[in-house]
């Protein structure tokens, strides 16, 4: 996906603004704020140019998967939103609070977090997953709280999701898995839980092709939105689990077999 240019999708501005104030302001938005952005480039420019009001800089990028029976129409597997600085969290043992948007979408999803070690070359614009790992600093575990103004984003499609930064609400960070380089995807699994309840099971096989493919995605796509991976960031790779919705007032657990567990409980988002 080429970088898309101003106007290229004019309500891409409004529809910006529109979910920036919803979060700014932690309020839900009835319905989506504008015609649905009827490709990845158009969606990508929503998500630009609300990167651009969003006062906070960007800390790493979340990956998700796009529907296969959508691949074909969209031209991708996956997709790419922003974590920003303020919403990263990193788990002490005790339940970690993240906020939810009363009347939008909110759900907790297992994560293995990729730390960037080292700035991408500059103009490298295609990437192996051998060049994606060798920029990697750390392996982490860790839970994408994913969240929205729009309950309804995730029904309404990717472009929708890639439209309001990905459907990403926050990133905490767990303990470091080390000699990953060493462990293969179906060594590392995880569990979700919710209120005590197990709500999903997986691990790093789960995920298409693994991490380092993700990874090897991100690299790729964000040096053609002019944005190169730097050093210290997170690039969290995918839903490890599933998707699992949450509410204020819930509690959630993620257990990483030989990493250890994160826990965390929803309250209601406050405004910014």
């Amino acid at each position: 996906m080429e970088a898309v240019a101003p106007e290229r999708f004019p309500p891409a501005r409004n529809i910006a603004q529109r979910f920036v104030a919803a979060r700014l302001k932690a309020e839900a938005l009835e319905a989506y704020p504008g015609p649905v952005p009827p490709d990845l480039a158009a969606a990508y420019e929503c998500q630009e140019i609300a990167i651009g009001l969003w006062p906070d800089r960007i800390a790493g990028w979340k990956i998700g998967r796009i529907s296969p029976e959508l691949e074909g129409t969209l031209g991708a597997q996956r997709l790419v939103g922003p974590i920003f600085h303020r919403e990263v969290q990193h788990a002490t043992g005790r339940p970690v609070s993240f906020g939810v948007f009363a009347g939008g979408f909110a759900a907790i999803e297992a994560e293995y977090v990729f730390e960037i070690g080292r700035d991408a070359p500059p103009g490298q614009m295609r990437w192996t997953p051998d060049d994606a790992a060798a920029i990697v600093g750390r392996l982490l575990v860790g839970i994408e709280t994913a969240g929205s103004p729009l309950a309804t984003i995730n029904f309404l499609g990717p472009t929708v999701v890639v439209s309001d930064f990905g459907n990403n609400a926050g990133l905490i960070l767990g303990p470091e898995i080390f000699n990953w380089r060493r462990r293969q995807p179906e060594e590392l699994t995880a569990q979700s839980f919710i209120d005590g309840k197990s709500v999903g099971v997986g691990g790093a096989s789960k995920i298409l092709g693994g991490p380092v493919e993700s990874l090897r995605f991100a690299a790729e796509h964000c040096a053609r939105m002019g944005r190169p991976l730097k050093a210290g960031m997170y690039i969290s790779t995918g839903a490890a689990t599933g998707i699992h919705e949450i509410v204020a007032g819930q509690r959630a657990r993620v257990d990483f077999d030989g990493a250890g567990s994160i826990d965390c409980v929803a309250k209601l988002r406050r405004p910014v």
